[in-house]
């Protein structure tokens, strides 16, 4: 998916030239023709159509290759400001006995971080990340597991063993890589505007099916028509 997200970007700015083959002539590829119908309609609803959902359907693709391949966006990133270091990607801590903290346990010392940093959200979900000794601590209201509008959920992350603070995750704070970052999955599923977000979200996967299935048509015609060419040439000869 993630290499199909790429192809997907490139894409987007081929399309993008062969949309505009004359500037002068710009206009032609944000209209549609309607009343014609036919041919020229298909054309148009896929070449305008493309042009008008353009950054629509970039935003989509970028955050494609953010989620399914996380370390090429973040090594890109880099280049230009450096993401917050994964409580996932940490050494696990030398230790002579397992996990000391009760789920309870961690669960009440991230809810007294969370008080202490003024967050009103309630605890909505816990996991234990053993690989690297980590308990991680969601807050959001019932049925706002994936986020509501806006950049997601605040995430608390503490160790397994004495408790501590590891990192914290909070929503529209950290530097540009890391805000970057969380704009990622709700731009994805539209869920960074709320419901109106994720209604157009799905319009969209209906249009990319449209531009896709005229695109198809376009391609046959276009064969058909070089066919019965090189066809009428033979009979010529």
């Amino acid at each position: 998916m993630g290499l199909l997200a790429m192809a997907w970007i490139v894409d987007c700015f081929l399309a993008l030239w062969l949309s505009f083959p004359k500037l002068a002539n710009w206009r032609k590829s944000l209209v549609f023709r309607w009343k014609q119908g036919g041919y020229k309609l298909t054309f148009d609803l896929h070449r305008s159509g493309g042009v008008w959902l353009w950054l629509l359907l970039l935003g989509v693709a970028v955050s494609s290759v953010s989620l399914n391949l996380p370390q090429v966006v973040q090594s890109v990133l880099g280049l230009v400001s450096t993401p917050s270091p994964s409580p996932y990607a940490r050494a696990l801590p030398k230790r002579t006995e397992g996990v000391a903290l009760s789920r309870e346990k961690a669960l009440a010392i991230a809810e007294t971080e969370a008080q202490g940093r003024g967050w009103s959200q309630p605890p909505g979900g816990i996991f234990h990340f053993s690989p690297t000794g980590v308990y991680g601590v969601g807050f959001f209201a019932p049925g706002q597991e994936h986020g509501g509008p806006g950049l997601g959920n605040p995430w608390i992350y503490i160790d397994d063993h004495d408790g501590s603070l590891i990192s914290v995750t909070e929503p529209g704070r950290g530097n540009a890589a890391d805000i970057f970052l969380q704009v990622q999955f709700p731009l994805h599923s539209g869920r960074i505007v709320g419901l109106p977000g994720r209604i157009l979200v799905s319009l969209l996967g209906i249009c990319v099916a449209v531009v896709s299935v005229t695109g198809v048509l376009i391609w046959a015609r276009k064969r058909r028509a070089r066919l019965t060419q090189a066809n009428g040439l033979a009979r010529q000869r």
